[in-house]
C-alpha cells in the first residue's frame, strides 16, 4: 500500500506543480530561483525526453498506457520482487502517468525546472529517472551475485 500511496503523492505533486506554473507564468518566462544554477522556466515539450519524438504526443501517451497496462498485468510478479523494484516502478509509473495526462490534456508536457546545463524537466521526469535508477540498481546487484 505504501508504494501506491507514494505513486499517488508523486502524481499529485506533479499535477499541482504544473497547474501552478501554468496559472502563474507565461510560456517561455524564466524566473531565477538560485541564479545562475536553478530557474523556473515554463516550456511545453511536445516530444519525449530531450525533445525526442517531437510532435508525437498520441504515440507517447500510448506508450505510457501500454507501460501501465503491462505493470498491472504483471502486478503479482512485481509485488514478489525486492523493494528497489517496487519503489522504482512506483516512481516511474507515477511519472509516466503525470506526463501522459499532460500529453492527453494539452498535446505537450509542461516542463519548468531549468538548471541551464540540462534540458528543462518536471517532477514526473524526476520520478521516472529515479525509478529507472532503482530498477537498474536492482538488475546490477543481481548480476554481481
Amino acid at each position: 500500500m505504501r508504494y501506491v500511496l507514494t505513486s499517488f503523492l508523486i502524481l499529485v505533486a506533479d499535477r499541482l506543480s504544473k497547474i501552478l506554473v501554468m496559472q502563474h507564468m507565461a510560456e517561455g518566462e524564466s524566473i531565477p530561483i538560485l541564479a545562475p544554477v536553478l530557474y523556473l522556466t515554463y516550456v511545453r515539450n511536445t516530444g519525449a525526453a530531450f525533445g525526442l519524438l517531437r510532435g508525437k504526443a498520441p504515440v507517447l501517451a500510448g506508450i505510457a498506457v501500454l507501460g501501465v497496462a503491462l505493470a498491472a498485468w504483471q502486478w503479482k510478479r512485481i509485488v514478489s520482487q525486492g523493494s528497489r523494484v517496487k519503489w522504482g516502478l512506483a516512481a516511474a509509473l507515477a511519472g509516466a502517468l503525470g506526463n501522459m495526462i499532460d500529453r492527453l490534456a494539452y498535446g505537450s508536457v509542461i516542463d519548468f525546472f531549468d538548471i541551464r546545463i540540462w534540458p528543462i524537466f518536471n517532477i514526473a521526469d524526476l520520478a521516472i529517472s529515479c525509478g529507472i535508477v532503482l530498477l537498474f540498481w536492482e538488475v546490477l546487484s543481481h548480476d554481481q551475485r
